[in-house]
């Protein structure tokens, strides 16, 4: 009996020790949660934190295996949420008003640029712009339709110039015009074209400048993560994941020790950028993203939200008010500490 007694413990064990063995191959076997990100634009700079968070494994470490889609002009990350062809997208402030003006339950979960890098360029040695009533009669380049109108028409309104002012002139993909000298001052990414397009006036003897519109009290927030509700409701779990991963991956991505390692991711994604430039768009980026060491990567500026509210009603944009604090989900970022 005795004998037997110990048999049956000595297989019990055995069997437990299977189960134990079996359920360790199981969870490692078990396949990363499958996520889609589309960006807002293509892999350059911009998105130096999004593309280390992929190629750097912190959306592995989360157990989320995320696919990242270039943006531009015919893709729009809110539309995809919506459709259910993407659970998480890039979009800026206007975007995000106008979808929820429209219904759309897009619902902001972190802001990667604390400050808009939109600015524009213009030749330092002809014209200065101290004063937004310094734009009059010039040739101002804007991208109708774009959110960089929007900025320049509430500067404008700020100072109550008129387009009897300034004239108005529409912005291509083609900067010629700026280089003919047929536009005064045209839009830029300061970290990225703005950068490009210095270096080729320098090269010709000519000095340059900047106009930001956070220096004249317009603050329109840019590029941020965005998910549905109907994420946010049945799936929280893989939200904070998420973002946490992600803010992780742009600390990292951005701090100084980091810095050749990302340079070389860049240099995987953007070859057509040369390697000083490439370095000099991730100096500036990183003043956006964390403009002060104080600054937390992903805060996201309610205040500065209100007022791209309150600057597309006033230039009619919106019909009604969408109160667009109920877009603002900062939960997870709170989590994410």
């Amino acid at each position: 009996m005795a004998k037997t007694a110990k048999t049956y413990c000595g297989l019990a064990g055995l069997c437990v020790f299977i189960l134990i063995v079996c359920s360790s191959i199981a969870m490692a076997a078990d396949p990363s949660v499958e996520v889609t990100y589309r960006l807002k634009w293509l892999f350059n700079t911009s998105v130096v934190g999004d593309l280390y968070a992929k190629d750097y494994g912190f959306f592995d470490k989360a157990g989320l295996s995320v696919t990242i889609k270039e943006g531009g002009p015919e893709r729009d990350a809110i539309k995809e949420l919506e459709l259910g062809y993407a659970q998480f997208g890039v979009a800026s402030a206007d975007q995000v008003i106008r979808a929820r003006s429209k219904g759309a339950p897009v619902v902001v979960i972190a802001q990667l640029f604390q400050v808009n890098p939109l600015q524009w360029i213009y030749r330092a040695d002809t014209m200065t712009v101290k004063n937004i009533s310094d734009l009059k009669g010039r040739t101002v380049g804007i991208t109708y339709g774009g959110n960089d109108e929007t900025i320049m028409r509430t500067l404008l309104a700020k100072e109550n110039i008129t387009e009897q002012d300034v004239k108005l002139f529409s912005v291509r993909y083609d900067y010629t015009p700026f280089y003919q000298k047929k536009v005064d001052i045209w839009p830029v990414y300061r970290n990225s074209q703005g950068i490009t397009v210095g270096d080729k006036l320098r090269a010709e003897g000519e000095e340059i400048g900047f106009l930001d519109p956070a220096g004249f009290g317009v603050k329109f927030v840019a590029n941020s993560v965005v998910t549905s509700e109907k994420m946010l409701k049945e799936r929280p779990e893989v939200v904070k994941a998420f973002v946490t991963a992600l803010i992780q991956a742009w600390e990292a991505s951005l701090s100084p020790e980091n810095e050749q390692k990302a340079l070389k991711l860049l240099e995987k994604y953007d070859k057509d950028t040369t390697a000083d430039v490439r370095k000099r768009q991730l100096a500036l980026t990183a003043g956006f993203v964390k403009p002060s060491p104080g600054v937390r990567i992903g805060t996201i500026d309610l205040s500065a939200w209100k007022q791209t509210e309150d600057i597309m009603l006033k230039l009619k944009q919106i019909p009604e008010p969408v109160k667009v604090e109920k877009a603002i989900n900062s939960s997870m970022m709170e989590k994410s500490k």
